[in-house]
């Protein structure tokens, strides 16, 4: 190709020579520098905007990726300017390798392939895309794709995409050395993170999900693979993954935790709440059970003893992390002594505290029964009190008109005529304004006069003819005033 295009650049600079007008004044000595000048010229022209005269050619990716075993498809295209009569399609490659190659080549619709690589590398003419089926580690290089056309004039173009080939990343595994544990301040960890397959692999370490980052402990070796910790502290305790990852993949691996020997930290010792009088000082009275439960963290298990002390001496009682105490059999105060013992890392922590024996601890438990029992009497007492209090208001209330006939029935008809009587020569006429209210039964019938000794309930007076029934009535019947 590049042939080609050499002797069209060589013909048209012999014509251009042979024409009188611009044959004169051309010596020979500038003639071949000067169709060298046009050639390298054209040559840049190519390769830096990928066209030149009547053809352009355009790939939308300049870096493809690609999985070792599976069909890669490079896409390309092209366009001309003027109604061709020839095209060529052209695909090379280049690696450190293996050099340079031929990979195929297309005229108009005919197909060259290469013998050597014609088995994998395709091409279906007029498309430019070349597929490889399938692509290898081997393909991963730089691609040349060349379009010549030839008409009326000859003009080229070609453009340069890197395929970049990998093997995906299988699922990583964490080996931890040693496999047994690491005792605290002692020991050092190492942690080997290795993949079966995968290409271009890159390395991330992972605590507790987190991207663990380089310290004066934490040490990574120049490919991320391998991670130190030296030394060991009991901070270490926490889920490691290691992560693996290429171009086209990434995997993690599960989650590993380091057995790190640690302890004993944070020893105490507790009982029921009801017992403890201060911190480090119990009391209990005479005949209750009592317990004491000792507890440090460490890894492994701790070793518990108990011991007494009395008199500057020091007694062993028991094993185990539990102490269960007779209280009618201890004096009224004793020290005892909780230790613990780590047989890994050789540590050793005690603590002490005081039990006392009190008589009136009973007599405590119950008189905070009878306190809660006298308690809830006064809050039942309290609560059926207000209730009635509401009822009662809730009963005025809403049923006023019945309490008011309920009072006034209940009256003698002699309390009626003493307190109009009385109203009537007594109090001064102005005293009678005001609010009232009044209970008054409708009748159909016309009111009957009846005499005073006839009157034997409410409706007698009211049926009196004097007795006034209405707001309307008493103001009516209120003496003028000058």
């Amino acid at each position: 190709a590049h042939f080609t295009v050499k002797r069209s650049w060589d013909q048209l600079h012999s014509n251009t020579v042979q024409s009188p007008r611009l044959s004169m004044g051309h010596d020979a000595f500038m003639d071949p520098f000067g169709r060298k000048t046009h050639f390298l010229l054209y040559e840049i022209c190519i390769l830096a905007i990928g066209s030149c005269g009547a053809v352009t050619v355009t790939v939308p990716n300049k870096v493809i990726l690609g999985t070792a075993g599976l069909p890669l498809l490079l896409p390309a295209n092209y366009t001309t300017g003027t109604k061709d009569q020839n095209i060529q399609i052209t695909w090379t490659f280049q690696s450190p390798s293996s050099g340079s190659m031929l990979l195929v080549t297309a005229i108009n619709n005919t197909l060259t392939p290469d013998m050597e690589h014609g088995h994998r590398f395709f091409l279906s003419p007029p498309s430019a895309s070349l597929l490889i089926n399938p692509v290898e580690l081997r393909d991963d290089g730089e691609y040349t794709l060349k379009v010549t056309v030839s008409g009326e004039k000859v003009a080229s173009a070609s453009r340069q995409l890197t395929v970049l080939v990998n093997v995906p990343v299988s699922k990583p595994v964490v080996r931890s050395d040693p496999a047994w544990g690491a005792v605290e301040y002692v020991d050092n960890a190492t942690f080997t993170c290795t993949v079966n397959k995968g290409t271009k692999v890159i390395y991330q370490w992972l605590k507790d999900g987190k991207p663990l980052k380089p310290s004066s402990r934490h040490i990574f070796s120049s490919d991320n693979k391998m991670l130190f910790i030296s030394p060991v502290l009991k901070d270490d305790l926490s889920n490691y993954t290691c992560v693996a990852r290429n171009p086209i993949s990434m995997n993690e691996s599960e989650p590993i935790a380091p057995n790190i020997y640690y302890g004993p930290y944070d020893l105490m010792v507790k009982s029921e709440p009801r017992f403890q009088v201060r911190e480090g000082v119990f009391a209990a009275g005479k005949g209750e059970p009592v317990w004491f439960k000792c507890s440090a963290n460490s890894n492994p298990p701790n070793v518990y003893s108990w011991f007494q002390k009395d008199d500057n001496k020091t007694t062993p009682i028991q094993w185990g992390p539990v102490l269960k105490i007779r209280s009618e059999k201890v004096p009224e105060k004793a020290d005892y002594m909780c230790c613990v013992y780590n047989n890994i890392t050789g540590k050793r922590e005690e603590t002490q505290f005081t039990f006392i024996l009190s008589a009136t601890g009973q007599e405590r438990q119950k008189q905070k029964g009878s306190s809660l029992h006298s308690l809830g009497i006064i809050v039942g007492l309290s609560l059926a009190l207000i209730v009635c209090i509401l009822l009662y208001f809730l009963l005025r209330r809403y049923f006023p008109r019945k309490v008011i006939k309920e009072e006034v029935y209940h009256r003698s008809p002699a309390d009626y005529i003493q307190a109009r009587q009385v109203s009537e020569e007594q109090e001064p006429p102005m005293d009678d304004y005001g609010i009232y209210e009044f209970v008054a039964v409708p009748e159909s019938a016309e009111l009957q006069q009846v005499r005073p000794e006839k009157i034997s309930t409410v409706y007698d007076i009211i049926r009196v003819p004097d007795v006034h029934t209405t707001v309307y009535e008493v103001i009516c019947h209120s003496p003028k005033t000058s």
